[in-house]
């Protein structure tokens, strides 16, 4: 297996084409102990001891690490991440889309401060749009792609009334449709925050109290859809996902649950029920693909990290595993010529590997032939912090996806990890990620390889042309001097 590394590494060759297409793939809390633990259950699945296999991802030809704290906070949350890995400013935590002279929760404070994410920068050139996640489409990741907001806690309108903010501020579900309409695809949860009041939920059968006094946000998606007599589609459940076809349909809004959606084991496979990630990657590329131009493609595995706070390991490693899935359909549909794949995450969680089981055990289970010096069974998967304190597992079935590890610092809800996250690449400039960067440094290559936002000229110079011996004298001064003259702007 060393032998066959070393020779694929000796033969790689840099690739200097320009991106055509960038897709990233977040996933959310996806550290290296997520990725290690998911790995070996990912092995374990297909009956194998597991420690020896590898996810999708892992095989792409480079490899770096990210820094994620924010301007105030060592430890970050996923606003100021994805503020940093999509708009390429790092900026205070709680904040979505702003440099760092926005302050959190001030509204005031957000004029001026606001900054184009690489969607936009995307949609500028021409290029077709969309985000995909699993989480709701107004939360922490998704919105740092088209809002500017001076608290990711600002979903809705509920939540603008509740916290009783100016009215120069607009809610993010708001500045969805109203000022970001031209986004092609968005599938996703967060239903109640674009339904209003005089509506039922058509899945819940009632109205949530998040739900809109002032206007109803789907109408008004598909008043203007129609208006520009533009192909489209709203989708609630697997029904209406599996009738879009993505030759005769330009734009999609989907809201599949009231809030996030459901977890990879509880989901609903059926006509009522919602598709999974790599099913809506599927869909999302094969209605971008049609623009000659290209496409920027976010996609998000939001519940990674809803499982790690609720220190239910089993759910967040199933989580992990179907975001490796939908790289998998990604990189089958693309062609590494044209298209920069980036998987990273935004932080890590408090989340360990940790005793001496043998090769082979379960990954969810406790340490085989081992106990602590309490005289009690321990499970190799732990938590520096969460809800769940130490107790006899004695008879308890640890594989269990509702089954909650334990915490060694009792919290209501397991934290964020500070440690370096690893961003892997393929395609178009990949190489470009090798080392350790600031979180920000990612838009800045997604920009760069696609040629947008501060680097246009990029596409005009000949570094497609770029020999492999002459190329580190020629693409890393050429970007530096590109990115010194984008500062200088500032």
């Amino acid at each position: 297996m060393a032998q066959e590394n070393l020779k694929k590494n000796l033969q790689k060759q840099w690739n200097t084409n320009i991106a055509k297409n960038v897709i990233l793939f977040l996933g959310d809390g996806m550290g290296i102990p997520t990725i290690t633990a998911a790995r070996i259950y990912k092995g374990q699945q297909q009956n194998e001891t597991g420690e020896e296999s590898k996810l999708v991802f892992e095989e792409f030809s480079e490899l770096g690490l990210i820094k994620t704290y924010t301007t105030d906070e060592q430890v970050p949350d996923s606003a100021g991440t994805a503020t940093a890995f999509l708009c390429g400013v790092k900026t205070k935590s709680g904040v979505l889309g702003m440099d760092d002279r926005a302050d959190y929760k001030n509204c005031t404070s957000s004029t001026g401060a606001e900054v184009d994410s690489i969607l936009r920068m995307s949609k500028q050139k021409g290029k077709s749009v969309g985000i995909v996640t699993t989480a709701r489409l107004t939360h922490a990741t998704p919105a740092a792609a088209y809002c500017h907001s001076a608290s990711r806690s600002w979903e809705g309108s509920y939540n603008l009334i509740q916290d009783m903010v100016d009215p120069l501020c607009t809610d993010i579900a708001y500045q969805l449709v109203m000022n970001n309409s031209d986004i092609d695809v968005l599938m996703g949860g967060g239903r109640r925050f674009f339904l209003s009041t005089n509506k039922t939920d058509p899945e819940l059968n009632y109205t949530s109290y998040y739900q809109r006094p002032d206007m109803d946000l789907v109408d008004e998606w598909i008043r203007q859809k129609q208006a520009d007599n533009a192909s489209h589609s709203y989708v609630w459940n697997n029904a209406g996902f599996n009738a879009i076809d993505p030759k005769v349909t330009d734009y999609v809004l989907g809201l599949f649950e009231s809030s996030h959606m459901q977890y990879e084991y509880q989901r609903e496979k059926g006509p009522s029920g919602e598709p999974s990630l790599a099913e809506m990657t599927k869909k999302a590329i094969e209605i971008l693909q049609k623009n000659d131009k290209g496409y920027f493609l976010l996609v998000e595995g939001g519940r990674i990290d809803h499982g790690h706070h609720a220190t239910q390991a089993a759910a967040a490693l199933l989580e992990t595993v179907m975001f490796d899935s939908a790289v998998q359909v990604a990189k089958e549909m693309t062609d590494t010529d044209d298209t920069l794949l980036v998987v990273t995450a935004d932080h890590s969680h408090a989340f360990m590997i940790a005793g001496y089981p043998s090769r082979g055990n379960d990954i969810l289970g406790t340490v085989d032939e081992e106990v602590g010096e309490d005289d009690m069974p321990y499970t190799t998967l732990t938590y520096g912090n969460g809800p769940q304190q130490r107790r006899n597992l004695t008879g308890i079935d640890t594989t269990a996806f509702t089954f909650r590890q334990s915490g060694v610092v009792p919290k209501s809800s397991e934290t964020h990890a500070g440690e370096d996250v690893p961003v892997y690449a393929q395609g178009p400039m990949a190489h470009l990620f090798v080392g350790t960067h600031e979180q920000n440094y990612i838009a800045h290559v997604l920009a760069y390889a696609s040629c947008v936002g501060p680097y246009p000229g990029r596409c005009d110079s000949p570094l497609s042309s770029v020999t492999e011996s002459s190329a580190s004298s020629v693409i890393i001064p050429s970007l530096l001097l590109s990115i010194s003259l984008f500062l200088s702007l500032l």
